[in-house]
């Protein structure tokens, strides 16, 4: 099973190629999700990269963490988990 990674402080141009070409120095790259704002779709700056085994998420974390890419350092670690929020209830305001 891959193993999940979270890449920070990218540049808005960042593109999935570059982040796919750096990544597979530390090894085979799984999967690229640039996150992108849901209502104007531009990047908001991360993404996460899975990499096939955790040995090779270990190398890219060491490899690549405060490395330089489109003008920015990018940090690397690992992804966390996502924890729910609110009970799954959105605004947070009691209705009437």
């Amino acid at each position: 099973m891959g193993k999940k990674l979270y890449v920070g402080n990218l540049s808005y141009s960042t593109t999935k190629e570059a982040l796919e070409n750096l990544f597979s120095q530390a090894g085979q790259v799984e999967s690229i999700n640039i996150v992108t704002d849901r209502f104007t779709g531009q990047p908001r700056g991360f993404a996460f990269v899975e990499m096939s085994s955790q040995k090779e998420a270990n190398e890219a974390i060491q490899r690549l963490n405060g490395q330089t890419l489109d003008g920015r350092n990018i940090v690397v670690n690992e992804a966390r988990t996502e924890e729910r929020r609110d009970s799954g209830r959105r605004g947070g305001g009691r209705r009437h």
